[in-house]
């Protein structure tokens, strides 16, 4: 059925206390990002369940899942439903918001959690305000709000960084670049990855940072391991952990930030701390360059340019 403004409503579960279905409105001519049980599917709002069944379009993520979750919701899917992933999102947005302007629902959803976060979605977004559509959502699970909210971390300030690089060096860089970061900070980490990421975490912010590593979380084995990086870190050797994690990081103190952040040094002047370096040591002035770089990172937590701080070294020599 539909109301005075174009919606169709579709009656769900009854209200245990009133006794009367609740009317839930399906929006025509709209876009509507809907979170989906990132566990428990139990979490599953009775508003994404009416968007399933009501949606002219479903844009799924991995269509297997999508009927999969029909399936245990006990609803069925009405709508067309089609592939939107990472490696077409953007060819299929254009296509997807003709049909909205001509007065279809399109429901885009992701295998787990709302879409957009580590997950596509952006691009429709993106396009739908360019062409002055619609877009809405229908809010749910969240992984990182839950492991937030049971980190028992700071929750007033954060700063969410998705997953961290796969390589060493560019994920080292980018955690330097945040040991000043005064928020809280979230991050997503996979089984395979979890060890060595804890180690980067520990050089990175040292012994003492309070964490919490979330796992499998609404689900029925999940674990919140509280501590320090450094408790935690021997928590994954002896215990490894499994399934799909999130990782909190406690921010930097004053004192902290204050340390991690110094002022950041020209090339000429890591020079003249290499060649100083290099005489009171007895180094070579490569050695020395070489740790003096690498202990003043620039602000981004990448490094100076060993080349131009030797060229620098040199005509430093010559003066």
């Amino acid at each position: 059925m539909s109301d005075d403004n174009g919606q169709t409503t579709a009656p769900v579960t009854p209200d245990a206390a009133e006794g009367e279905q609740t009317i839930v409105q399906v929006p025509a001519g709209t876009v509507v990002l809907a979170a989906t049980p990132i566990g428990n599917v139990g979490d599953a709002s009775a508003r994404l369940m009416a968007l399933l069944e009501r949606a002219d379009i479903v844009a799924a993520e991995d269509t297997r899942r999508l009927f999969d979750l029909a399936r245990r919701l006990g609803v069925h899917v009405n709508g067309r439903v089609v592939a939107y992933h990472d490696h077409n999102e953007r060819g299929k947005a254009d296509g997807l918001l003709d049909q909205v302007e001509a007065g279809a629902t399109v429901l885009v959803v992701s295998d787990a959690g709302m879409p957009t976060i580590n997950d596509p979605g952006l691009a429709i977004v993106r396009r739908a305000i360019e062409r002055g559509l619609p877009v809405t959502c229908a809010p749910g699970p969240s992984a990182v709000l839950d492991a937030l909210a049971l980190s028992g971390l700071p929750t007033d300030r954060f700063c969410y960084e998705g997953f961290l690089p796969r390589k060493h060096g560019d994920r080292m860089q980018h955690l330097r670049m945040l040991r000043a970061e005064r928020r809280t900070i979230v991050f997503y980490e996979t089984t395979h990855r979890i060890a060595e990421a804890m180690d980067d975490l520990l050089a990175a912010f040292g012994p003492d940072r309070p964490m919490a590593l979330c796992r499998e979380l609404t689900k029925d084995y999940e674990q919140i391991r509280r501590g320090t990086i450094g408790a935690i870190r021997e928590g994954v050797i002896a215990d490894p952990p499994r399934g799909e994690m999130v990782l909190v990081i406690g921010g930097a103190t004053d004192e902290e930030a204050a340390e991690a952040a110094p002022e950041a040094l020209g090339v000429d002047q890591l020079a003249a701390l290499a060649l100083d370096l290099a005489a009171s040591e007895g180094m070579r002035v490569k050695d020395a360059i070489a740790k003096v770089v690498q202990d003043h990172p620039l602000p981004d937590g990448s490094f100076a340019n060993r080349k131009q701080v030797y060229a620098a070294a040199l005509a430093a020599k010559q003066d």
